[in-house]
């Protein structure tokens, strides 16, 4: 141990590195050692059982709401049912060959913390809910967050049920084959209203904490950010046949275009990155007719998003005109600037800091979208706990968090616990 986690505690660890080890198999692929838990997807649903079983152990109330958000209730006696509770968790589903920790931790803590919470022999004064939130990376389906934006009336229910995943299955059939009724999507006022403040604890995606030397850090903001689907259309042809000067190539716009994407986002301390693309007829002998590709755009200020993305833009559409062939350009989501509050982000951070038996704990920004932020922005007391990931990588199998700082998390995440509730 490292000094941060006391002697006393270790049984409280113990309960975290069983938890963890239960959940760490499911939806691991062996050929590359990164997780695959889509949204409603077997590995994903088989997270959600585990979940459930370990909430039961624990005497928590489980329910599922109208959005497939996952919600286990700690309601002490004597607490009315619409009392604003204190709402901890994360989410379970994952990007491809994402890596274990985003999301999983903060829900594996999350119930690690309400077992030392307990054992401590605190008594809650407030309901306190562990909530695992659907669908947050939109790995599958394509919108980030959409359990959380369902709930809060950010994402229409009709889009979302009429989104299509790799596998061409919409949301709405997804839902369905899960046991789950997409009838009743839409937004959950009375449930929205009961959360007094939701506190996510995440695995930091960056290099900040490492840099600082600290193992906890609090967010204070996350960066504008937004997904953007760009199709350039021209004509298949053969690619031996064809003369280069004949051709209408899609593909060629789009190179133009990633090149772009990447040389302005340097000039501006920004981050644009296309992760994703498809090809049609996608033959290696053939010149495509259609080029699909997503764009994820992110960027310290709105102002400096836009022109970012405008600049893109205007690439596509010049190397379009110059080679024949036609773009368009579509909005999938996007996430204005979010700012945690000040009040309690900083007694988070104090809670924490006086834990830990220091002054205080790095405060830092984020590029990375959250759960948390949607929920700020629908007007809920919100903030963030970051533990630190020492590779600096995620979204890749190569994400990590040491043990010690899984725990020291617990610890965290326990001390807020007991001064919120």
């Amino acid at each position: 141990m490292d000094g941060l986690v006391p002697r006393a505690s270790l049984a409280i660890m113990t309960v975290f590195d069983t938890l963890w080890s239960e959940l760490e198999p499911v939806g691991r692929c062996a050929a590359t050692g990164g997780y695959r838990r889509f949204a409603y997807a077997p590995e994903e649903l088989e997270c959600r059982e585990w979940f459930a079983a370990a909430a039961a152990q624990r005497g928590l109330d489980i329910e599922t709401d109208r959005n497939g958000n996952l919600w286990a209730w700690w309601m002490p006696e004597g607490a009315a049912a619409r009392e604003q509770a204190l709402v901890i968790g994360s989410h379970l589903d994952s990007v491809p060959d994402g890596g274990a920790f985003d999301g999983p931790l903060g829900v594996v803590t999350s119930l690690a913390a309400i077992d030392a919470a307990r054992a401590s022999g605190f008594v809650p004064s407030r309901p306190i809910a562990v909530v695992v939130f659907a669908d947050e990376e939109g790995a599958r389906f394509g919108m980030p967050c959409a359990g959380s934006r369902l709930m809060t009336g950010q994402l229409h229910p009709d889009k979302a049920r009429a989104l299509v995943g790799r596998d061409g299955a919409t949301m709405a059939e997804a839902m369905s084959a899960a046991g789950l009724d997409p009838r009743h999507l839409g937004p959950d006022e009375e449930r929205l209203a009961r959360v007094g403040a939701f506190v996510e604890l995440h695995v930091e995606q960056g290099r900040s904490l490492i840099d600082s030397g600290a193992s906890i850090g609090v967010a204070t903001a996350i960066w504008p950010h937004g997904r953007y689907r760009f199709t350039f259309s021209g004509s298949a042809d053969h690619a031996g046949t064809t003369r280069m000067q004949d051709r209408h190539d899609p593909m060629i716009p789009f190179a133009h275009t990633a090149l772009s994407a990447d040389s302005s986002a340097r000039l501006s301390d920004s981050r644009a990155t296309f992760g994703r693309i498809e090809v049609e007829p996608n033959g290696t002998n053939a010149i495509p007719s259609t080029v699909r590709a997503w764009l994820d755009a992110r960027a310290m200020d709105q102002a400096t998003l836009d022109e970012l993305v405008g600049r893109i833009s205007a690439t596509a559409h010049e190397w379009a005109n110059v080679n024949g062939t036609a773009i368009d350009v579509e909005v999938e989501s996007s996430s204005g600037v979010l700012e945690f509050g000040g009040a309690l982000r900083s007694r988070v951070a104090q809670v924490i800091a006086d834990e830990q038996g220091k002054d205080t704990i790095p405060m830092l920004p984020t590029g990375a979208g959250h759960d948390a932020g949607i929920l700020a922005s629908a007007g809920v007391e919100t903030a963030m706990i970051f533990v630190r990931n020492p590779t600096g990588v995620s979204h890749s199998p190569h994400e990590h968090a040491e043990r010690d700082d899984c725990h020291a998390g617990v610890l965290a995440l326990t001390a807020v616990i007991k001064d919120m509730a």
